[in-house]
C-alpha cells in the first residue's frame, strides 16, 4: 500500500533574499518530491505568529514570528511516499551546524534562525499548515 502524503515546505526569507529557491526546489525534485502547489508571498506578523501559534509558550517565538514576516518567502506543498519524514531528512537538524552533509540546512542554513526552511514535523500538522496557506 502507497502512503503518499503531503508536507508543507516554506524557503525562508534568508534564503529567498540570497536567491536559493531554484537551488532548494532542485534538491527536493532530486529527493523525488513534487511540489503540487507553490507560491511566493510575504506575509504580515500576525499572520506568522497564528502559523507558529504552536511555539507561543517558547521563548524563541516573537523573533521567530519577527523573522518569518520579515521578507518573501516561498511556500510549496510537497508530495511523495512518506513526504513528511522525507522532507525532514532533506532539511537536516534545526541547527545548520548539527544538520549532516548534503541536507539543505548544511549547505545553505546560516543559524538556528535562519536556517533557510521549514517543513512540517508530522502529517497532522502538515495538513494544517498546508491548508493555512493554500486555504481551497
Amino acid at each position: 500500500m502507497s502512503n503518499l502524503e503531503q508536507t508543507l515546505s516554506i524557503i525562508k526569507p534568508d534564503a529567498v533574499e540570497r536567491h536559493l529557491e531554484n537551488e532548494i526546489k532542485e534538491m527536493f525534485k532530486n529527493n523525488g518530491f513534487s511540489i503540487v502547489k507553490e507560491k511566493k508571498i510575504q506575509i504580515e506578523k500576525s499572520e506568522a505568529e497564528k502559523f507558529y501559534k504552536v511555539h507561543e509558550t517558547k521563548p524563541f517565538y516573537s523573533d521567530l514570528c519577527e523573522y518569518l514576516s520579515s521578507g518573501p518567502i516561498v511556500v510549496m506543498a510537497l508530495e511523495k511516499e512518506n513526504a513528511v519524514l522525507g522532507n525532514r531528512e532533506l532539511m537536516g537538524a534545526t541547527n545548520p551546524k548539527d544538520a549532516n552533509e548534503g541536507t539543505i540546512r548544511k549547505k545553505y542554513g546560516i543559524s538556528i534562525d535562519k536556517n533557510s526552511v521549514h517543513g512540517s514535523d508530522s502529517v497532522e500538522n502538515a495538513k494544517i499548515e498546508i491548508n493555512f496557506f493554500f486555504k481551497d
